[in-house]
């Protein structure tokens, strides 16, 4: 029997959280819009190394004959003046404009992508395509654009997370699309049998214990009165040299049936009915 127990407190950021994040530390999310008319998906990654931050920015073609339209805003940590700005660049004739301000953006335990008091917005037709950050009433002053008639959908997401035993994401999942905190915490003491809790809002939804045998494994919990389902696989954990292999979570909430045997998400636009949300997670323990 487990000597060990999850931490108290769930949502509190602690120093194992995030340390000694590689070059490669990302976040990249797939948003469903509406661009001049057309419904399109749009793919931002923030990225983040010890002197730079970077945003890129890519709208999906209409065909594969049409390459993907691009748009990448660098910031160098140190300079003020790069940190607000405006790019434009075409999309099937038409243009499309880039506003950001990051001046006072702030940033949690070196994660790449801002938590609040920024901005980037998406315009193309004097119309707002997407909005990225809190300063909405400052975004749309500065843009002029009006409101988009189909707000932008966000459904799916991908991300790096660095810890020890402890680590902390935000995610859309529930009633509403609201953001949520998402806790895994593993113990893989020698003196114990292996386990991991799952927590969500401070509340433990899902334990594991022997992840010698369930290192691949599935549950199905609720938030907001919502099925969710998580589905895992840590093995490299538990049988690869440490700072080599990652585990992999995915949270899901769809209205359609899936294989939970198969780790994996589809985005298809062309379908009403598919999964509302996706967040897939690579998670390494760093020791």
């Amino acid at each position: 029997m487990s000597g060990y127990s999850p931490s108290l407190q769930w949502i509190k950021l602690t120093e194992e959280a995030i340390a000694n994040e590689p070059s490669w530390n990302f976040v990249s999310c797939v948003y469903r819009t509406t661009i001049n008319g057309v419904t399109r998906h749009v793919t931002t990654t923030w990225s983040k190394n010890l002197i730079n931050i970077s945003l890129q920015i890519t709208i999906e073609p209409l065909s594969e004959d049409e390459d993907p339209s691009t748009c990448k805003i660098d910031v160098k940590t140190w300079q003020f003046w790069g940190k607000k700005g405006l790019k434009s660049f075409p999309i099937n004739g038409k243009r499309v404009d880039v506003f950001w301000n990051l001046r006072s953006a702030k940033f949690a335990n070196g994660a790449p992508e801002p938590c609040s008091d920024y901005h980037v917005a998406l315009v193309s037709d004097h119309e707002m395509v997407l909005l990225l950050g809190d300063q909405e009433q400052e975004a749309f002053r500065r843009t002029k654009s009006k409101p988009w008639l189909a707000k932008p959908v966000l459904v799916l997401k991908e991300e790096n997370v660095f810890g020890k035993n402890l680590f902390t994401v935000r995610t859309m999942l529930g009633d509403g699309g609201r953001e949520h905190h998402v806790v895994i915490e593993a113990a893989l003491c020698e003196n114990y049998e292996p386990e991991m809790w799952i927590g969500v809002d401070g509340i433990v939804s899902v334990r594991v214990a022997n992840l010698h045998w369930r290192f691949r494994g599935y549950e199905e919990f609720q938030v907001d009165g919502i099925p969710v389902q998580v589905l895992w696989d840590v093995h490299d954990w538990l049988y690869m040299e440490p700072n080599t292999g990652s585990g992999m979570f995915i949270f899901r909430q769809s209205t359609n049936d899936f294989d939970p045997d198969s780790l994996s998400c589809e985005v298809n636009p062309n379908e009403d009915d598919c999964i509302e949300f996706c967040h897939f997670l690579h998670v390494w323990k760093i020791t």
